[in-house]
């Protein structure tokens, strides 16, 4: 198919329903539209995926966008068919057969853009054929996959720097929501794109509330913290499979619909999950790092973390699934001594070489430092990927209870000097046992009952020292042995003999109550009875639509979608035009629907709003 082209601010209303660009997607279209190559740095949710469609759509030829997700291809091939536009994948997921069939069509110019993973690309003979397609661009997404500093190295990613020399001239994108500025030097140069400008939209998420405790109860902790989210979809992350399963089993004895999803499962199962978590409301996925990646589910209104993650960018990545619909969502987290004593073992006993050890161990240490913070998470967050944040952000638990610090130099040097006059092997339970004077049969049979700390600490309770000892490790005075037990580092020596100071942070109970929204969040309102009457038949609608389908509602419109349409209340096709998301293809198959719903609603009879939205109503078959 010959692109429709025309010019980007038409393709933007006409296509996909938006009367403005936001922030540089315009500077970046700009610059591909004329040519040129671009390293596009965009949060989660900030509309980097449009910076190449609409190109795409606009040049000659086909956009060929190289992504590591399977399910992200999916999705959004499915929402741009949605919104009229011609797109295909290639992946393991498609039989002989509908591969050949999508291989002739895109041979025939029927598709304005395809989604090809980097293994794919690269086999032998394909960028034969991509080369009879007429490139348009090459967009790399998730192109922090090409560090091999990251958390998520994929070394095909390699390998991509070498479409400049096969395709000169043709533009191409390295695109993602993760890099840190030794990760945007890598993309630079191992993709070779040379003086290729940065763009870089901000890594803020002003709707995400973010808060981090003191892991006591995971369990009790979990069910706890949703309570302020019933009916509310989210995803909640685990360290290992099995602990995915126990939670998932925790959250269904309590009502939640929640499953488990890990690497273990087999792949229909995943798919179930995957498919279940996108098309129904108020499903909670438990899962390891396998879940996520790809899921383009706006409406996600918090991410929970029962175990500390390897890094901030791993973190950054894990929590930006929330909220991408710009309303609020929460990011939250437990975390314990445990979890850096796992980590730190996790690192030690590796097989890598002791220069990338070294890196491990600082991006873990920026983490422990994230969640031991004493000022605005925000701000620490979006500086360790070089931005500045101004002020408090008033959206994150230390913003909205002040933390308190006190001195605990003291109290430091006894969990040190304990440390060392028990040789430097026991775990934080035993030290804490030592220095409160609790003689168990262990600390007699190493004799640590004769140590000169031992009862030193009978002023604390235990939960206190093993709390300090948490946050020695966080400041790097103690790190951990093959064994999971503690020892002292270099910076240890000068806070025994006084000549540092310890601020410890004071543990604070968490609040019940939901956080507030923040101020440069998404406002979407409806006024009274009347308005919410009609935004649920609408919702009901746009279910049935989905169904209909066979897509997610969100792929049908956005609430921000639904919102528009109460505000507004069109009458009719070219009044719909102005609603937000709404094209001309949606339009043609969805206005009538909608319209008839506005019509029916309007005059507020609230018996007659569940029959008025769930009615069977005809789908068109227009492409």
């Amino acid at each position: 198919m010959e692109n429709s082209g025309g010019g980007e601010m038409e393709v933007l209303r006409r296509v996909f329903g938006f009367t403005a660009f936001r922030g540089d997607q315009e500077a970046v279209i700009r610059q591909v539209m004329e040519g040129g190559d671009a390293i596009v740095i965009m949060p989660t949710g900030g509309g980097k995926s449009l910076c190449y469609q609409l190109p795409s759509i606009c040049r000659s030829g086909t956009g060929i966008v190289v992504s590591p997700l399977i399910a992200l291809m999916a999705n959004q091939v499915s929402a741009l068919e949605q919104s009229g536009v011609s797109a295909t994948f290639l992946n393991s997921t498609l039989d002989p057969v509908e591969s050949s069939r999508r291989m002739s069509g895109l041979e025939a110019g029927q598709y304005d853009l395809l989604y090809v993973a980097p293994e794919r690309l690269l086999m032998d003979g394909f960028l034969d054929f991509v080369e009879g397609l007429n490139p348009a661009l090459f967009a790399i997404d998730e192109a922090h996959c090409v560090s091999q500093w990251g958390h998520d190295f994929r070394p095909e990613y390699l390998q991509l720097g070498a479409l400049v020399e096969r395709f000169p001239g043709v533009p191409r994108m390295a695109l993602t929501a993760t890099a840190d500025g030794k990760t945007r030097e890598e993309i630079r140069e191992r993709l070779r794109l040379g003086d290729a400008p940065l763009f870089i939209g901000g890594f803020d998420r002003p709707n995400i509330h973010y808060a981090v405790m003191e892991k006591t109860s995971p369990n009790r902790q979990l069910l706890q913290f949703l309570k302020r989210h019933e009916g509310e979809a989210g995803i909640v992350y685990a360290l290992s499979r099995k602990r995915t399963e126990q939670f998932a089993e925790t959250l269904r004895t309590q009502g939640y619909e929640a499953h488990a999803y890990h690497a273990g499962l087999d792949a229909a199962e995943r798919t179930r999950v995957q498919d279940l978590f996108l098309k129904e409301d108020g499903v909670i996925v438990v899962a390891t790092i396998a879940f996520g990646m790809g899921i383009d589910k706006p409406d996600v209104r918090f991410v929970a973390h029962l175990d500390l993650p390897k890094s901030v960018e791993a973190y950054y990545q894990e929590t930006g699934r929330a909220g991408r619909d710009g309303e609020p969502a929460e990011a939250w987290m437990v975390y314990g001594l445990q979890d850096a004593v796992l980590l730190r073992n996790f690192i030690n006993q590796s097989e890598a070489e002791e220069v990338i050890k070294r890196v491990e161990h600082g991006k873990l240490d920026a983490l422990l430092g994230f969640c031991e913070a004493v000022e605005c998470r925000r701000k620490l967050l979006l500086a360790y990927f070089g931005e500045e944040y101004p002020a408090p952000c008033g959206n994150c638990d230390v913003c909205q209870n002040e933390v308190a610090i006190e001195d605990g130099t003291e109290a430091a040097r006894k969990a040190l000097s304990c440390v060392f006059r028990t040789d430097q092997r026991f775990g934080a339970a035993y030290l804490a046992n030592v220095l409160t004077g609790e003689a168990d049969d262990r600390i007699r049979q190493f004799g640590h009952d004769q140590v000169s700390t031992f009862g030193i600490g009978q002023d604390w309770p235990k939960a206190r020292w093993t709390n300090l000892y948490r946050q020695l490790v966080a400041r790097g005075f103690l790190d951990v042995n093959e064994y999971g037990g503690l020892k002292l580092t270099a910076d240890a020596w000068p806070l025994l003999r006084g000549e540092l100071e310890f601020a410890m942070r004071v543990t604070q109970k968490a609040s019940a109550k939901r956080p507030q929204k923040s101020k440069a969040g998404v406002e979407l309102r409806l006024e009274s009875e009347r308005d919410e009457a009609l935004f649920e038949a609408l919702r009901n609608r746009r279910k049935a639509l989905a169904e209909a389908a066979g897509v997610p509602a969100f792929v049908v419109c956005a609430d921000r979608s639904l919102y528009d349409l109460v505000r507004l209340r069109p009458r009719n096709a070219g009044e719909l035009l102005g609603v937000h998301g709404f094209g001309e293809t949606k339009v043609e198959r969805y206005g009538a629907a909608f319209l008839e719903v506005i019509a029916e609603v309007g005059s507020f009879d609230p018996t007659s709003v569940a029959d008025t939205a769930k009615k069977q109503i005809p789908i068109s078959d227009s492409p």
